[in-house]
């Protein structure tokens, strides 16, 4: 599903915490989410804002080497992926990847392209770019379910006031 890219720009942590807060709202369903940026970029910042804004009251850490978090909160089940560790996309497999990705279950995965040829289309990418001072979150659906997710993502944006 190729579609319009779709994008923010935010500045410092507390803007990316109340924007992934916003996008929590509007994520719903289950679903794969590809998050993407350079080391540093907010992409860890980002899930934390998510999953804290859904409830989770702990701490949200990035699961670089234990390759997932699992949350069980009451809206449901969230997986938070880091596979910047993961030494052959193959691994995946042996962690039993496709029962992550079962319905209802909201995945968000941090270094996506090291799983590439296992992983599904992700429902929504999310891409982030480091400017310095801000970042530029940018969005582009994969599948119908992440078009409804990027067109309420727009929406969000469009009200966004810093």
């Amino acid at each position: 599903m190729t579609t319009k890219q779709q994008h923010i720009r935010l500045t410092g942590e507390p803007q990316m915490l109340r924007f992934a807060a916003a996008a929590s709202r509007c994520l719903t369903g289950g679903g794969l989410v590809f998050l993407e940026g350079t080391l540093g970029a907010g992409k860890t910042t980002f899930s934390r804002g998510f999953i804290q804004a859904l409830g989770h009251e702990g701490a949200v850490k990035s699961p670089t080497y234990t390759l997932v978090e699992e949350y069980l909160l009451d809206s449901g089940r969230i997986c938070h992926f880091d596979l910047y560790r993961l030494g052959d996309p193959e691994e995946l497999e042996f962690m039993g990847i496709r029962e992550y990705l079962t319905d209802g279950t909201l995945c968000l995965m941090e270094w996506p392209e090291r799983g590439q040829g296992i992983l599904p289309d992700a429902d929504l990418t999310l891409s982030i770019d480091d400017e310095g001072d801000s970042r530029v979150l940018h969005w582009q659906a994969g599948t119908e379910k992440g078009q409804a997710w990027a067109d309420a993502l727009l929406d969000v944006a469009k009200g966004w006031s810093a």
